[in-house]
């Protein structure tokens, strides 16, 4: 059996020497050499900025609040960035893992130092988030306006190249092969619909998810010259006027997009300084005048609180609404099947619902439909009501958690009320 055994490994050896010699000669060959140098410099390091990113995306994904902001960041990415998954998810992860490193060192500084005081540390954290809405959408913008700015060279080269080539899918064809600019996936796209079967449904698809209208204005202008021709209009070009009418058209945008964020420039942050300057002042004033504190620990002072909370909330929201230039925010929103519609496939939220939307026919109806026509909105009549009935039971915990902290600081403050013993009298002299 020994005898076996050895003599069954020596010829296993043999074997898998006379293999690696095979393949060792097979290696060798120039076709293979050549797919290797080929591979040089393709191969990414196993720790490079790429895959890091990749592998955040896919983490950040599976974290069911930090998922929100992925597919926030990314609906408007994918816009950008067309049928280029990787780029996508490089970027969002990029986005995120900055807004992260500023915003959670802010929010455990925030917990630190306001430790003593719940209701304080709440609205600073909720104020924290919408602060991450800004720094994500001010990201976002500046890929937006980066593009915008890459179309005015981008419809430079058209014209010329429409001069050598003297047909528009050519033109834009050669233009597009820059691959180091973000606008030239949008003219591969455009290119792509010129040459297809059916142009005008690929046009018509394209306009859901254009980045700008420039860019819309731009392929249908191509489009209508493919089809039906250029012609001269005062010794010029038609096709090369309109292109020439839409870039300057961008040039104003490029202006208007630069003043607003030089005016609005850090306003969002100033906007919520009432806020953080609330509990610092409430402090200074109750340890140098001691009889503040009737009014600060009381019912009137807890009121005037909670009214300038409100006001800055809303000088927060309106700035933000003034600063939005309505690039690619319109086109983030999912109107397919957001929440409402979620909501509403539930029966026994369906049939409460159904108890306050306006009978099909009556003047409530028509009087509600209308307004919804003529502010272009996409909601449904069912989604308005459910907003309405969801805004109203917010509100009414919301006011029934104030009333009661206010009722339980009158109380408090009767019965444990200080003597003041401070002169203010003699302190004016």
């Amino acid at each position: 059996m020994i005898i076996y055994l050895m003599g069954g490994s020596a010829g296993a050896f043999v074997i898998i020497i006379l293999i690696y010699y095979v393949l060792s000669k097979k290696m060798q060959t120039s076709e293979y050499k050549r797919i290797q140098q080929l591979q040089q410099g393709t191969k990414e390091k196993s720790f490079s900025g790429e895959i890091l990113f990749q592998k955040l995306y896919l983490t950040y994904i599976k974290i069911p609040f930090i998922k929100r902001y992925v597919l926030k960041i990314r609906r408007r990415l994918e816009i950008v960035n067309i049928d280029d998954e990787y780029n996508t998810r490089k970027g969002t992860a990029q986005i995120l893992t900055k807004s992260l490193a500023i915003i959670v060192p802010i929010m455990l500084l925030t917990i630190i130092i306001t430790a003593s005081n719940y209701l304080l540390m709440f609205i600073l954290l909720i104020f924290e988030l919408f602060m991450i809405d800004t720094f994500i959408d001010g990201s976002v913008d500046k890929i937006d306006n980066k593009i915008l700015k890459e179309q005015i060279d981008f419809f430079s080269e058209i014209r010329h190249a429409y001069h050598e080539f003297n047909m528009v899918e050519e033109a834009i064809y050669q233009v597009s092969q820059d691959d180091e600019k973000d606008i030239s996936r949008q003219g591969e796209k455009i290119y792509e619909i010129l040459i297809s079967d059916d142009p005008e449904m690929e046009l018509e698809k394209y306009y859901d998810i254009a980045p700008n209208s420039f860019l819309k204005e731009f392929a249908g202008v191509s489009y209508l010259t493919k089809e039906f021709g250029d012609r001269k209009v005062d010794g010029a070009s038609l096709y090369l006027k309109n292109v020439n009418n839409i870039t300057q058209e961008m040039q104003l945008e490029i202006l208007k997009r630069d003043k607003l964020n030089y005016v609005f420039q850090s306003l969002s942050v100033i906007s919520i300084a009432p806020v953080l300057l609330l509990e610092p002042l409430k402090s200074w004033a109750i340890s140098n005048f001691s009889f503040t504190a009737s009014w600060y620990l009381g019912k009137p002072g807890m009121i005037v609180q909670i009214i300038i909370l409100l006001l800055t909330f809303l000088s927060y929201i309106l700035v933000r609404k003034l600063k939005d230039n309505g690039s690619t925010a319109m086109n983030t929103k999912n109107t397919e099947n957001p929440w409402q519609e979620k909501l509403y496939k539930k029966k026994p939220i369906k049939k409460i619902v159904d108890l306050f939307i306006p009978k099909e026919g009556t003047k409530e109806y028509r009087k509600v439909n209308q307004l919804l026509k003529d502010s272009a909105s996409s909601q449904k009549m069912r989604w308005l009501y459910i907003n309405r009935i969801c805004l109203a039971i917010v509100t009414f915990f919301a006011s029934l958690v104030i009333f009661m902290q206010l009722h339980k600081v009158a109380i408090n403050y009767v019965y444990t009320e200080p003597t003041t013993d401070y002169d203010i009298i003699r302190w004016l002299r």
